[in-house]
Parts: structure tokens; C-alpha cells; sequence
């Protein structure tokens, strides 16, 4: 009777053991499973040129070597590791409006929110051109920020935003004042030899 109890309850503790070790082993491969769909790439596209148009005007174009698509993650996303180039036209006249530019984006689809990273570039059709590490663009709300240290050129001023907010067309542009302010000085030096001179007086600071 003693031997048979002990081995009763060496059993059940063999059991209950048993039972975690596979409930450990079973969560860890839902971790696993759940990592391996945050990365698992369900569709690839090389030198990937989109084209949309709205009632027959062109809206805008989108061209990158490389799109990578995540459906299978909880928010499903693209990547493009090699970077992008986003034109959008004016609906009236079809011109460019702006252009966008960086060496590696993300678009997180349910959001419908772009993440810009690395040598952003991104210009209008009045000149202004914005240059920053990080962008974010939300298309629902037609609105463009950062959150970094962001360099914005009009004409001959340019100014250095702690962060920086505007629209697809970069023509309306809000934020705190800008840390610094400086003004281009084009104008070139009559004595070529003086080429240092011009390069140090070419920045003028300019009070507000």
C-alpha cells in the first residue's frame, strides 16, 4: 500500500510537472510564432512604380527598389529597406506639388501612417525644402511632423526646428520658433582669393 501511494504520488507531481514544462513549451512557441509573424515577409516587390490617379488626374506616384509587405503581423505594415521616392501632383493643374525623399520608410496600414527615416528630403512647388532624420506623414489627417531636430530652407532664410509640423504640401507649416534662424548670403566675394571670408559670411544671423 505504501509503495503504490509513493507511486500514486510520484506520478501526479510527474504529471502536474509534466503539464508545465508543456504549457512553458506551448507559450514559448506562440512567442516564437507571434515573433516570426512581426517578421515573416508575405510579399515582396523589386523597382515598384505605383501610379494614382483620381477621376483621371494624377495624384501622385510612388517608385522604390525594394517593398516588403508584414500582413500576418498584429498591425500589418511595409517596409522598404532601400528607400523612397513620393511625388504628389495638384489636382487643377497637374503640376508637381511636392516631392519626398529618405533612405528607408515603413507604412503601418491600418493607421495608414508613414515612418520617413534617414537623409529625408522633401520639397514644394514654392521652393521651401525641409531636411530631417525622421518623418512622420498621416495620411488621414493630411499631416506631416517630426519629433527631431528639423532644417527648413525658403529662399535664401533657413531655420532649425526642434520638431516641426505641416501638410502633404508643405505649404502650411507649424511649430515653436525656430532655435536658429540664419540668412544665405549668396552674393559672391569680387576677390576669389578671399573664398574663406565668403564661406564664413555666407550664414548671417538674423534676429526676430
Amino acid at each position: 500500500m505504501s509503495l503504490t501511494f509513493r507511486n500514486t504520488i510520484f506520478f501526479r507531481v510527474a504529471l502536474v510537472l509534466a503539464g508545465a514544462t508543456l504549457f512553458i513549451s506551448c507559450r514559448r512557441a506562440e512567442q516564437v510564432a507571434s515573433v516570426e509573424k512581426e517578421t515573416l515577409i508575405t510579399m515582396q516587390s523589386t523597382d515598384l512604380t505605383v501610379r494614382n490617379s483620381v477621376n483621371g488626374k494624377a495624384s501622385y506616384l510612388f517608385e522604390t527598389p525594394l517593398m516588403e509587405r508584414y500582413e500576418l503581423a498584429e498591425e500589418p505594415y511595409m517596409e522598404f529597406r532601400r528607400g523612397v521616392k513620393i511625388t504628389t501632383y495638384n489636382d487643377s493643374t497637374q503640376l508637381v506639388e511636392s516631392t519626398l525623399v529618405a533612405d528607408f520608410a515603413k507604412y503601418i496600414e491600418p493607421k495608414q501612417l508613414w515612418e520617413a527615416r534617414g537623409n529625408v528630403v522633401g520639397t514644394n512647388a514654392d521652393g521651401r525644402v525641409l531636411k530631417t532624420e525622421q518623418l512622420f506623414w498621416d495620411e488621414k489627417q493630411d499631416r506631416i511632423y517630426s519629433v527631431v531636430r528639423t532644417q527648413l530652407t525658403e529662399g535664401e532664410d533657413v531655420s532649425i526646428f526642434d520638431s516641426f509640423e505641416t501638410n502633404s504640401a508643405f505649404d502650411d507649416y507649424r511649430g515653436p520658433n525656430p532655435r536658429v534662424k540664419v540668412r544665405v548670403n549668396t552674393a559672391p566675394k569680387r576677390d576669389s582669393t578671399q573664398m574663406e571670408e565668403a564661406v564664413v559670411d555666407s550664414l548671417v544671423m538674423v534676429q526676430e
